[in-house]
């Protein structure tokens, strides 16, 4: 993705499209979830930071019921739409993401008024970094305050949550919201999917003398397509055989009970799932006792457990793991829902270069493009710009 606008350019862009200044700009990043993969939509734990790469939206309310979307990426014009009659069918593309929003709060009992808007963007597009829950962030985020909506951060977690599941057509749960809009930098979000309660969990790893790589396999991927739906409903199936509200209520000690109840498909599911939650709730021990340094293992069992149980990685994936493992990480995993996007590095500062050349090198050599590697690193969730 080329490098994003920054406040006075998006603004000057905004002028020269729509003939007027918005009203204001609003950012919401990307994340990258450390550990817990599948656990949120089922009332699970996880572990995401937001990064250094977002969203950003210029909006201005305008004094009828259109919509008019710019964004600076890809090569449409401007769409337009209507918010007395919006309809999943017939939004495409990004678009999808902010009309979703705007069905969503009026599904609350919002009245929200047409506006024209123009995103930018620089968080990696299909990479499992979360790019369309930055443009729902950064969208909710401006038009609670343009409206006066008075929603708490909580709420548009929600909000965003049904615009996903109802308007975009993605069976997701809260964690990607969560994190862009309720994190702090320098820290991972540990939060209870259940409640929504969360945890700020100190995590520097330029402190611990570690870097986290991003490596963008550029392998694209889509959560409204079946494969994410259907380990949805595999998770669902198994709470229900196990005869419980969700699999958070599952435990260690309880999955050889469950392999016997199960069929072998569903048991690989639920075990995911199930061992996945306690390696949040390790992860988060570990970073608050012996940092960083520590939770390298976990990393691995994540991605194992995705690989081999929840069957959600992919070739490259798994070469980007492996290579990095190979060249000094002391931890690596896929991040994100799966089936192509990023994968993470936990790597020594003095073994990066290392790291990436070698997963450069081990992509060229498989014959797949080039990965985009880069370091992240906790950030603010949503604010105001301008």
């Amino acid at each position: 993705m080329t490098d994003s606008l920054d406040t006075a350019e998006l603004a000057a862009r905004f002028r020269a499209v729509f003939g007027a200044a918005p009203d204001g700009i609003w950012q919401a990043p990307g994340r990258v979830n450390l550990i817990g993969e599948h656990t949120d939509y089922n009332d699970g734990f996880v572990l995401p930071f937001a990064i250094d790469k977002a969203a950003r939206v210029a909006v201005r309310i305008r004094p009828d019921s259109t919509v008019r979307m710019l964004s600076t990426f890809g090569n449409q014009g401007i769409t337009t739409a209507d918010t007395a009659s919006l309809h999943r069918k017939r939004a495409k593309g990004w678009t999808k993401y902010p009309l979703g929003v705007i069905w969503a709060l009026q599904q609350r009992g919002l009245a929200v008024p047409g506006v024209d808007l123009l995103v930018d963007s620089d968080v990696p597009r299909g990479a499992g970094l979360s790019s369309s829950h930055a443009i729902e962030c950064a969208v909710i985020s401006a038009l609670n305050d343009l409206t006066g909506a008075g929603l708490g951060a909580e709420d548009m977690v929600l909000a965003t949550q049904q615009a996903e599941n109802g308007f975009v057509g993605a069976p997701t749960g809260i964690m990607d919201q969560s994190a862009s809009l309720r994190a702090v930098a320098g820290h991972a979000v540990f939060l209870d999917c259940r409640d929504q309660s969360i945890r700020l969990i100190p995590f520097d790893a330029r402190g611990a003398g570690l870097v986290l790589l991003a490596i963008d396999t550029r392998v694209s991927h889509s959560h409204a397509d079946g494969g994410y739906a259907s380990r949805r409903q595999s998770c669902e199936l198994g709470a229900d055989v196990l005869g419980v509200g969700a699999l958070r209520d599952v435990g260690l000690d309880d999955l050889t009970e469950a392999g016997g109840l199960l069929d072998p498909e569903t048991f690989r599911r639920v075990r995911h799932v199930v061992t996945e939650n306690d390696r949040v709730l390790r992860t988060v021990e570990l970073l608050e006792t012996a940092g960083p340094g520590a939770i390298g293992p976990l990393l691995d069992a994540s991605h194992a457990s995705m690989r081999d149980d929840f069957e959600i990685s992919c070739a490259e994936l798994d070469l980007a793991v492996d290579t990095a493992r190979a060249a000094g990480a002391i931890g690596a995993r896929m991040t994100g829902g799966g089936f192509g996007g990023a994968a993470i590095a936990l790597v020594p500062v003095g073994s990066e270069p290392r790291v990436r050349d070698a997963v450069a090198a081990a992509f060229a050599r498989a014959g797949y493009a080039a990965p985009d590697i880069f370091s992240v690193r906790p950030a603010a969730g949503a604010i105001r710009l301008a």
